[in-house]
């Protein structure tokens, strides 16, 4: 079992397979960046295999593939079919911006993914465009479709709540995923990078009320739900789930590590505690229970909780190069 020095018990790990992304969506990153790691200092196939075992011979039991966007990788189908058929691994799931889809949602399912998230802040075209600067809504809808078909046990659509750009549209964002059997989750925009940070940020709070009232929702809890609090319609055909690291942090429960490309291993998304796990995998040939021991050493100095509200100037990476 993996256990912080808070008592905090580690079975969830975010696992990032590139930094780069077909979009620049505007809480996310610059429009002009290009700083991205060159692929020699990509994890390979086989590193990201051996590092999900480790994690998950420590107790980790599910597993998330995330970017940058992580179907820009070549072969993510036959990477994640290596990490699915590692014992012991429970829940294997990808977080993506939707936009290959498409292209990629069969091949997903059939290598053992059994969870997609799917950011999508708009329904809007132009506001999509304005957002993200790519033309790409429609491919990330008809993706989406493609993703139901497939048999996907749960499909979650992730919108950060910006109310001056797209809080119009949250009635209709509700009656999208509704329609489909989707879950929706408002998050809290975090000042990760400056242009996350440009954008501020606005509480959910008062939101919650009102849309339990507006939509009759009742308390809910999502297995594997992660830090969302959650309500549902009565006969629990629709669920809506409110993430805020902001207004009310949910440091305290906090049971993930994040390892980016480059294998360096983030213990808290807002503070800068790490450990780089390259030069044991490559340099100094370590072994799987050397390199376990060290990730033990390491998680027991996670961080009780993040200075995003104290220190909102603090992370200047962006959470590409983080691996949200």
């Amino acid at each position: 079992m993996l256990v912080d020095g808070c008592g905090r018990r580690i079975d969830y790990l975010r696992l990032s397979v590139t930094d780069r992304c077909d979009l620049r969506c505007a809480y996310c990153m610059p429009p002009e960046f290009d700083d991205y790691e060159t692929p020699s200092h990509w994890l390979s196939f086989d590193e990201i295999v051996r590092v999900s075992r480790i994690f998950i011979a420590l107790g980790v039991s599910r597993v998330r593939l995330t970017g940058g966007e992580p179907l820009v990788r070549a072969r993510i189908g036959d990477l994640a079919h290596g990490i699915g058929q590692l014992p012991g691994l429970h829940d294997l799931s990808v977080s993506t911006n939707g936009t290959r889809l498409k292209l990629f949602a069969t091949k997903l399912r059939a290598s053992g993914v059994q969870r997609l998230n799917v950011s999508l802040d708009t329904l809007s075209p132009s506001r999509f465009l304005t957002l993200t600067r790519r033309d790409g809504l429609h491919d990330v809808l008809s993706g989406l479709e493609v993703a139901r078909e497939s048999g996907f046990r749960l499909i979650k659509i992730n919108m950060v709540w910006l109310p001056e750009f797209n809080g119009d549209e949250l009635d209709a964002m509700i009656e999208y995923c509704m329609d489909r059997g989707f879950i929706l989750r408002l998050i809290e925009n975090m000042p990760m990078g400056e242009a996350a940070r440009q954008l501020g940020t606005s509480s959910l709070q008062p939101l919650i009320g009102q849309l339990r009232e507006r939509y009759r929702l009742v308390d809910h809890i999502i297995a594997g739900g992660g830090p969302a609090r959650y309500l549902a319609s009565p006969d629990r055909s629709f669920s809506l789930g409110f993430i805020t690291p902001m207004s009310q942090h949910f440091c305290e429960t906090c049971n993930r590590v994040r390892v980016s490309v480059t294998g360096t291993l983030h213990l808290c998304l807002g503070q800068e505690d790490r450990l780089e796990l390259l030069p044991l995998l490559r340099e100094e040939g370590a072994t799987d229970r050397e390199i376990a021991n060290q990730i033990r050493d390491a998680v027991m100095n996670k961080p009780l909780r993040h200075d995003f509200q104290t220190n909102p100037g603090k992370i200047v990476r962006i959470m590409a190069s983080t691996g949200g």
